[in-house]
């Protein structure tokens, strides 16, 4: 398949960002992806799929997914407060080997290469608390096409299967954790750094800092306080100027 071709007016994304700041799932389609893609170039970036190569990646990581079974999918940042995908049920789930870190450059979407800023994922080491959210088996095959168009725009994440604890209940979820091999990966950053970064950062999808505040907000609401992404907030706030809500 040949990819449509043309200009992507960065100034005029093609996105309905509503006021809550939250993107929908009309907002993952090839056209609009193709735009990113685009975008992408135009910025010196060649780092997004083509939909042959995420189509492939989806085919080989789904393949033993037997018809007409549900799926689980595990969510650590924005996938618990903007899942943006058809979900039955949600429940809080705990997964093992990997914990969340900012620790991918962001110069798409909500950082630009002249305000690079953080993306959060999982690296290796510890245990991440987050939301598992159900897809109903008749859902399946649509919402996984989203969820690739979002979480494999670039390859910066490999899918997973992984054993995951919802309160005692063992269960297989789909997760997307770092690509320590993809030249977006560049591990944990210094404290003060990557604050900086985070507060300093925005692009065509909004500013970097949100990202992190609406995080905290879901793992408040998971009764998860005191990590390091919240001191990590104190500081961003700081920097910004921006008060917590009480």
């Amino acid at each position: 398949m040949t990819r449509k071709s043309f200009k992507a007016d960065l100034s005029n994304p093609p996105y309905s960002i509503a006021p809550d700041g939250l993107l929908r799932r009309e907002d993952f389609s090839r056209d609009k992806i193709d735009w990113l893609r685009d975008a992408a170039l135009q910025m010196g970036q060649d780092w997004v799929l083509t939909h042959e190569e995420r189509d492939a990646s989806r085919a080989v990581a789904t393949k033993h997914l037997k018809p007409g079974k549900p799926v689980w999918v595990f969510g650590y940042g924005s996938l618990m407060w903007n899942p943006a995908i058809h979900v039955a049920k949600t429940v809080r789930a705990r997964i093992f080997g990997y914990h969340r870190a900012f620790c991918l450059n962001l110069t798409l979407g909500r950082g630009s290469p002249e305000t690079p800023g953080l993306m959060l994922g999982l690296d290796n080491g510890g245990s991440c608390v987050g939301i598992a959210h159900k897809i109903s088996a008749k859902h399946v095959e649509t919402e996984l096409e989203i969820l690739w168009m979002r979480e494999m725009l670039g390859g910066t994440y490999v899918p997973k299967w992984l054993r995951a604890d919802f309160d005692g209940e063992q269960q297989t979820v789909l997760t997307f954790v770092a690509n320590k091999f993809h030249e977006r990966y560049i591990g944990v950053q210094p404290f003060k750094a990557a604050a900086k970064r985070i507060a300093g950062s925005s692009g065509i999808l909004g500013d970097n800092r949100t990202y992190l505040y609406r995080t905290i907000e879901g793992l408040d609401a998971l009764g998860i306080g005191a990590t390091p992404l919240h001191a990590l907030e104190k500081e961003v706030r700081r920097i910004a100027g921006d008060p917590r809500p009480s």
